[in-house]
Order: structure tokens, then C-alpha cells, then sequence
């Protein structure tokens, strides 16, 4: 795939960048290793004003950042500039509780004296550098949750972006420099995903964090565990969105909605599979088509729009196979199905569409849907909704909407998802684990989990 801005909006290729040749990735491997003998002592006060500089300067920004990143895959300028906002907050939350996160830790709460030790402690120290590679649905987000913590853990960080993000990657390098950051502390690595391989075969490389397709996930760990290297993956989701008969439907409705469409529907963590009691089924349908029907779709970069292109046309292409398959099997198309033919949007466009009559024969039940497109199923019991909600291969996260407190604990309990939101959608923040079970990965991002996942625990220990 070449490394270029191709706007999904008109299919227009607006710049191209030639990849990283063997000298120049080379020079900044031992950047990054020389930066990381140094970086790694540097007091946490420094690492907080740093971190602090580089989130101002993101606020300074936002507008100019969220433009280039709406030319680049396609999300509605609104969102791009909420991602900033968003990314900004999260840096401030690192530079703020990263020292308390990884303080010294005594573990004479328990009885040690068996140990001989006068003194125990478990201290956290850096790895070194850990290779990031990112996806292009949240092209800023999704590397400020690797790198915030990753620098404020005292690590260096190196960026493979996506392919048709390299101005959203470049940018990245560039704000914390700009921040002044040490030279190596964060560089981007323009190349392509066959060169990721030699990377983490490289002992300078210490781990790895991707979040992708779970064929990108396979490979990352199969290269890293022949290396015996960390990896934290974050993979597909299909995440279920469970409605009982004791929800607020009217809120439950409207929330699927923004659940669903979402970034043009190119979450992880978008609501996908719509699992709704018998009692309440056609109330609930009713108004989700509604809601889905009323989404604009149009030119991302207009303050009106809900709903702009894929980010690219094998996108478009992969999510209109899935569809056809499903209707194909006997699925009922209640809004959509169709790719848009309208002269004004030439781009890679696909409409809210929600489906009815799913099987277990359907593609679209095992995999993941990876644009506007909802699948609605009708359950009979709580136990109903469960088995249908762990019918599939990951387990990132999870909606549930329910007054009833038995049942939130019976869902709490019995799905199978590394989150569960009880009456409002799954959203990340920085305060949070964030993370999956099942095909959608391992390891946890964000909060004090995530922090520590590249981190040496050390155990300290003081004879008498």
C-alpha cells in the first residue's frame, strides 16, 4: 500500500511520501536507544511539563490538526476536533497521576517475614523503546493513549502509522519536538507494514503495542513471541448492545444511533449487534430506523454532517460484500443497503443501513461490520441476550440498557467483553482499562494498567 493523503471524500491522491530506506531507519533505531539511556532517569516533574507543553500546543491547534485528519480518513470535522480535544485531555491526566501510578510499592501488608528481607519494594521502570503500530480510524487518538503513558513511563516511543495517515503521523513527531521533547524520544517511521517484521526483530526494539485487524495482530505476535517481546494487541470488535424491557427506550434508541455511526461507523468500540427483547423488539426498531434514516450524509468537512465517506474504497467494497451476503441468506434490509450514487458525493460513501433477520449462517454475524451498518436480533430472555451477545469471536466491549439492578449483575457476570456499560455507550478515557478478551487482543491501554503493561516490575528486596 503506498504511503499517501488520499481523500475518501472525492478519491483524490493529495500527496505521497516515499518510504524509509535502510540507512535512514537504522539512524533512527540508535536515536532511539542512545535517547532512551537518558530520557529513561529523567525526574517525572520534567516528563509532566513536557507532556503538559505538547497537550497546550494540541489545543493551540485543534482546528488546523482535526482538518488534517478529516482530509486524511474521513471522519466529520466536528468529531476530528473532539479526537484533539479529547487526546489534549488524556496527556493532562498522564502528566498529572503518572508518578503516583508507578510509585514504589510495599508489599509488607502481606506477611513477608518468611522472606529474610528487612525491606521489600516493587518499583516500575521503563522498558525502552517500544514500537506503536497504529490504525488510521483514530489516527491521533489511538496513538496519544499509546504515547502519553509510554513517555511519562520514561519509554521512547516509535510510530508505524497507517499508510493513508502519514500527515496525521508526521504531525505527531512534530508536536512533541515542538513540545521539547529530547531528540528520539518519539519518531515516526515512514514504512510500510512489511517492514514491521525486521523492526521487532531488532533488539533494540523491547515491545510492541498494535491496534488493528486481527490478521495485523496475528502477525505482530507471532514475529514478537519468537522474539520473546511484550505485545499489548487491541483487534476487532462486534460489540452487542442489549436492550431489556425495563430501559428507557426513547434514550436507548437515540444513543444506538450515535453508537453505531460513530467515526462513519469505523469503531472498535461501535455498538454493532443490536439484541433487543421480544417484549419491546418493534418499539425499539421503530425508532433506531427512525434515528438511522434522519443521519446526514455528506462532505466531512461541512459542521452539519453525521456521516461522511469510508476511508477507502475496499472499505466500501468489504462492507457492501457483507451486506449482500446477509440479504442474500434472507436478511431484511429496514434503511440502506446500498452504496450511494450521488454526483455531489463522488467519494467512498455508504449510508446507514440497519439490518433485520440475522443467522448464524450470515458473514455478518461472525465478522466484523466495519461502517454504518447495524444488525438487529430479537431475544426471548436475559438468557437469550447473552448467548447471543458471546456468539462471536471478540469481546471488546458491551451496552446494556437495563433499570432492573439483578439483571445489570447477571450481564456483568456472564458477558464475555473487557467492558460493560449499563445504559449509555462504550467511550474511552484516560482514567479507564481499556482492552478486550477473545479475538479482540490482549493487555490493557489507558489508566494505571496501561501504563504499567511497558514497564520492568521490579522486586526490590533488603536483607536484614
Amino acid at each position: 500500500m503506498p504511503i499517501a493523503t488520499v481523500n475518501p471524500a472525492n478519491g483524490e491522491t493529495l500527496k505521497r511520501y516515499e518510504a524509509m530506506g535502510e540507512e535512514e531507519l537504522e539512524r533512527r533505531l540508535q536515536l532511539a536507544e542512545a535517547t532512551f539511556r537518558t530520557y529513561r532517569t529523567t525526574p517525572f516533574a520534567e516528563r509532566a511539563r513536557l507532556m503538559n507543553r505538547a497537550a497546550a500546543l494540541l489545543d493551540d491547534i485543534q482546528q488546523d490538526i482535526g482538518r488534517v485528519m478529516t482530509t486524511e480518513m474521513g471522519k466529520p470535522i466536528r468529531q476530528a476536533r473532539a479526537e484533539a480535544a479529547k487526546c489534549a485531555k488524556a496527556m493532562r491526566w498522564y502528566a498529572d497521576h503518572a508518578e503516583e501510578l508507578l510509585a514504589d510499592e510495599d508489599p509488607s501488608e502481606f506477611d513477608v517475614k518468611d522472606s529474610g528481607a528487612s525491606r521489600v519494594l516493587v518499583r516500575y521502570r521503563p522498558l525502552g523503546p517500544v514500537l506503536a503500530v497504529m490504525p488510521w480510524n483514530f489516527p491521533l487518538w489511538q496513538v496519544i493513549r499509546f504515547a502519553a503513558p509510554a513517555l511519562m513511563a520514561g519509554n521512547v516511543g516509535l510510530l508505524k502509522h497507517a499508510s493513508n495517515v502519514p500527515q496525521t503521523a508526521l504531525f505527531l513527531e512534530d508536536l512533541f519536538h515542538q513540545a521539547g521533547y529530547p531528540e528520539g524520544c518519539f519518531q515516526t517511521l515512514l514504512i510500510g507494514s512489511g517492514a514491521v517484521g525486521d523492526l521487532l526483530r531488532d533488539e533494540r526494539v523491547k515491545a510492541a503495542t498494535l491496534t488493528g485487524s486481527e490478521p495485523a495482530g496475528r502477525a505482530v505476535a507471532s514475529t514478537a513471541g519468537d522474539m520473546v517481546k511484550k505485545t499489548v494487541l487491541e483487534l476487532g470488535g462486534s460489540d452487542p448492545y442489549v436492550v431489556m424491557p425495563s430501559a428507557d427506550l426513547d434514550r436507548a434508541a437515540q444513543i444506538a444511533v450515535t453508537a453505531r455511526v460513530q467515526n462513519n461507523g469505523q469503531s472498535c468500540i461501535a455498538a454493532k449487534r443490536f439484541i433487543v427483547h421480544t417484549d419491546v423488539y418493534d418499539a425499539f426498531a421503530e425508532r433506531f430506523v427512525e434515528g438511522m434514516k434522519a443521519l446526514k450524509v455528506g462532505d466531512p468537512m461541512e459542521e452539519d454532517t453525521d456521516v461522511g465517506p469510508l476511508s477507502s474504497e475496499q472499505g466500501r467494497d468489504d462492507l457492501e460484500e457483507l451486506v449482500e451476503d446477509a440479504r442474500r441468506s434472507g436478511a431484511e434490509v429496514l434503511c440502506g443497503g446500498h452504496r450511494l450514487r450521488r454526483p455531489e458525493l463522488p467519494g467512498w460513501y455508504y449510508p446507514p443501513t440497519v439490518l433485520a433477520g440475522i443467522t448464524r449462517e450470515m458473514r455478518i454475524h461472525r465478522e466484523e461490520a466495519f461502517g454504518p451498518v447495524a444488525t438487529l436480533y430479537r431475544a426471548s430472555s436475559l438468557d437469550e441476550a447473552v448467548l447471543i451477545a458471546n456468539d462471536s469471536p471478540f469481546g471488546l466491549s458491551s451496552n446494556v440498557w437495563t433499570r432492573d439492578e439483578a439483571e445489570v449483575d447477571r450481564f456483568v457476570r456472564d458477558l464475555e467483553a473487557g467492558a460493560v456499560y449499563v445504559n449509555g455507550m462504550t467511550a474511552s478515557h484516560p482514567a479507564f482499562p481499556f482492552g478486550g478478551v477473545k479475538r479482540s487482543g490482549y493487555g490493557r491501554e489507558l489508566s494505571g494498567h496501561g501504563i504499567r503493561e511497558f514497564c520492568n516490575i521490579t522486586t526490590v528486596w533488603h536483607g536484614a
